[in-house]
């Protein structure tokens, strides 16, 4: 930014909204320094907004400053047909003291067209894709160095545990350990003592661990639940419902292979249609009938119908959930390590 001219257009965009908001907040301070002084916030929410008022404001005389900045939000990464052709006439005409900046919370290859195309090629665009699971642990090392710390593996180990793939909660954290002024070396128990556990344990991050196929992340979950005060039954509604619809979809696939036809037409979310079309290929339908019958008898046990406890049964059902083909392997290994953390909890 420091070197690059000034374009037109920007659109910075993805689903990592601390990424989308430090790039954006550079092109602001970027455009400040080079005399962009005023700037226009324009917040777009799909429904009714008036994209006669981008062009509008682009040809308006600046009230306040010779340049200025149009800030426009839009949360989906959709402008509709009306916002695609307003953006896309703004970037071939775009005024000399104006420059727009787009941003977006969302962002895959359904998104885009002949808008983002058009700034693409007045302009810049940059794409905050998600940060993978494998890449957490360069990417917070990376921070704690621009604050001048240096982490031991064990200490970073630690850290992410914490912050549970979560960038927002992972920058906090280096920012009060800068606040405490810590700098230098960190070992492992100084890390323990310094950083607050800021993970949210919860059913959608029990569902996400089981179809990445991490049994040490799903057990950890699991008992950060526990711990918390979650009750069985509170999780089994919603780890049924999703057991039910790959139980469909595999069925769907089984009989026409159109599964991903059908989750299109459910309205999956992209990534979320990728994740179950490589559970369904690993295992069928009657794999995961049998584990809704199984989390039905876990359901029975957390209510005292059934003998049994119902933690270790729901850790057994959802083991066999994260790796279908091995789980039958490696169910008893996992079982007692959970039976020796719980005995640990109490």
């Amino acid at each position: 930014l420091a070197k690059a001219d000034v374009k037109p257009g920007y659109l910075i965009c993805g689903q990592e909204p601390l990424l989308v908001q430090e790039c954006a907040d550079a092109l602001r301070a970027k455009l400040k320094a080079d005399g962009f002084s005023e700037r226009i916030v324009l917040e777009s929410d799909d429904s009714g907004f008036d994209w006669d008022g981008l062009y509008q404001h682009a040809s308006a005389m600046s009230l306040f400053a010779s340049q200025r900045l149009l800030d426009l939000r839009l949360p989906t990464g959709k402008p509709g047909k009306d916002g695609s052709q307003a953006i896309a006439d703004f970037c071939a005409q775009a005024p000399s003291d104006t420059v727009l900046l787009i941003t977006c919370q969302e962002w895959s290859t359904k998104h885009g067209g002949k808008w983002s195309e058009a700034i693409e090629q007045c302009g810049q665009m940059a794409v905050a894709w998600q940060v993978k699971p494998h890449e957490m642990g360069a990417w917070l090392n990376q921070r704690l160095a621009t604050k001048g710390i240096s982490a031991s593996s064990e200490a970073l180990q630690i850290l992410l545990e914490c912050v549970e793939g979560n960038l927002l909660a992972a920058n906090q954290e280096v920012a009060k350990l800068a606040m405490q002024g810590v700098t230098g070396a960190v070992s492992a128990e100084q890390m323990r003592s310094w950083v607050a556990d800021s993970s949210r344990f919860d059913v959608f991050k029990l569902i996400d661990g089981c179809y990445a196929q991490d049994l040490p992340r799903m057990s950890r979950i699991l008992h950060g639940l526990k711990a918390e005060g979650e009750q069985v039954p509170g999780l089994v509604p919603m780890l049924g419902k999703e057991l039910m619809s790959l139980a469909y979809y595999a069925q769907v696939q089984e009989k026409s292979r159109r599964a991903q036809a059908q989750m299109q037409a459910d309205r999956q979310w992209q990534s979320k249609q990728a994740q179950m079309l490589r559970m369904i290929d690993m295992a069928g339908s009657a794999y995961f009938e049998s584990l809704i019958q199984q989390l039905a008898a876990v359901d029975k046990m957390s209510k005292g119908r059934v003998v049994g406890d119902a933690w270790v049964s729901l850790h057994r059902v959802l083991a066999q959930w994260a790796v279908p083909v091995a789980a039958l392997v490696i169910v008893g290994a996992m079982m007692v390590g959970f039976g020796m953390l719980a005995n640990a909890t109490q």
